[in-house]
């Protein structure tokens, strides 16, 4: 099976995030687009480095995607947030009982729509608005609850994408993108 997977972009988000998360999903095998909420194709991070997205949210079937994955940063979290066809489509891909994952601010749209709901979740220090109702372990670099992924900042998302790679493929195939990646400790 092909995993397909969609990386959200939006003016100010994480460019750790979302690039090493593509990056690491990539080197997986797995099918990546950088997806552009906005009008235009290239999409400016939170520290002012300019991201070329493969398409436009507007022009996308999101029906044959896997997984879905939201990087923090800001103001790029709250302009996800405030994107309510993304809120939308994560509601409906969720109802399929498909993957999400959030890094960083962005667990707290989950918690906006109800999806972080009495799930173990990881997120960005002080960044808890909307997850009230979350057992929060912000200690944890990655935590896979269910269909819902979670990593806590730009230093942890390595684990964070390689956590999506093992649950999507295998421990053994994760471990071997782990050494690829040389993480030492």
């Amino acid at each position: 099976m092909k995993v397909k997977i969609a990386v959200f972009l939006a003016e100010g988000f994480e460019e750790i995030e979302a690039v090493s998360t593509v990056d690491v999903l990539r080197r997986a095998e797995f099918e990546v687009d950088l997806i552009s909420i906005n009008e235009k194709f290239d999409v400016k991070g939170s520290h002012e480095i300019i991201v070329k997205a493969d398409l436009l949210f507007k022009d996308c079937d999101f029906s044959n995607y896997d997984c879905l994955v939201l990087p923090g940063g800001q103001p790029g979290t709250d302009n996800l947030m405030e994107f309510s066809p993304l809120r939308e489509l994560l509601l409906k891909h969720s109802a399929a009982n498909k993957t999400i994952a959030a890094i960083c601010a962005a667990p707290q749209i989950l918690g906006m729509i109800g999806l972080a709901d009495n799930k173990e979740i990881t997120h960005y220090p002080g960044s808890t608005n909307f997850l009230e109702k979350a057992i929060l372990k912000p200690h944890m670099a990655s935590i896979e609850d269910g269909n819902i992924i979670t990593g806590s900042s730009a230093g942890a998302a390595l684990k964070f994408a390689l956590q999506i790679v093992d649950h999507f493929t295998d421990t053994q195939n994760m471990l071997r993108i782990h050494d690829i990646l040389v993480m030492n400790y």
